[in-house]
């Protein structure tokens, strides 16, 4: 098993310097892991119970989302055969999730946005424009968005893509209120309403959402 730490973000074609993605690729060669877990017999079901994270949903086909995964949610995500991880947290990933990503084969890409409460609430627009340039690559899917909660730095980060697909600013706030429920945040919706799409257009949309 070959693990490869990458300091950079990938995408350094657009001219930036400043680190906005960590990412880590785990290449297990020779190992298939089955997406669900088999069960013998009667005495292996609390093995076979599937706890998904905070707040899990599935935005679109290949794409899901949730609070921070923590070791019970380990076998349900294993059902997923992600492939990626979108981790909106600046915090060092946890070892116990690192360990999980190198035996699944998992590439995790973090983009560090501090999680402040309101009035101070600062989202990245470069930081969301590049972690959408990684969720809109399907060579990524399935992937799992995260935060901490799962609410306000991913229901901004689904927002922009809805944007992307084309759905109206009131669906788009449905959607994040939904999730985000009484912590609904003005300056979020006032981000994702602002966001400027037109930079990402040119890249493919091969998601259920954005045919008409």
């Amino acid at each position: 098993m070959k693990v490869e730490l990458n300091p950079n973000h990938h995408h350094q074609d657009q001219g930036t310097e400043t680190e906005m993605c960590r990412t880590i690729e785990v290449v297990a060669g020779g190992v298939v892991l089955s997406p669900a877990k088999q069960v013998a017999g009667a005495d292996d079901c609390a093995d076979d119970l599937f706890i998904p994270p905070l707040n899990f949903s599935m935005v679109d086909n290949g794409i899901f989302r949730s609070g921070f995964p923590e070791s019970a949610n380990f076998s349900f995500l294993q059902t997923l055969g992600l492939r990626s991880i979108i981790c909106l947290c600046p915090e060092p990933y946890p070892e116990a999730n690192v360990e999980f990503l190198k035996s699944n084969g998992i590439k995790l890409f973090q983009f560090g946005i501090e999680g402040y409460k309101e009035p101070f609430v600062n989202i990245p627009e470069d930081t969301i424009r590049e972690a959408l340039k990684v969720l809109l690559d399907v060579r990524n899917h399935p992937v799992l968005i995260h935060c901490k909660r799962g609410k306000h730095r991913t229901g901004c980060l689904v927002g922009c893509l809805r944007k992307l697909q084309r759905w109206c600013l009131t669906s788009v706030f449905d959607e994040y209120q939904r999730f985000a429920a009484a912590k609904a945040r003005v300056a979020d919706q006032r981000f994702m309403e602002m966001f400027d799409v037109s930079s990402l257009k040119h890249l493919p949309m091969p998601f259920s959402c954005s045919k008409r």
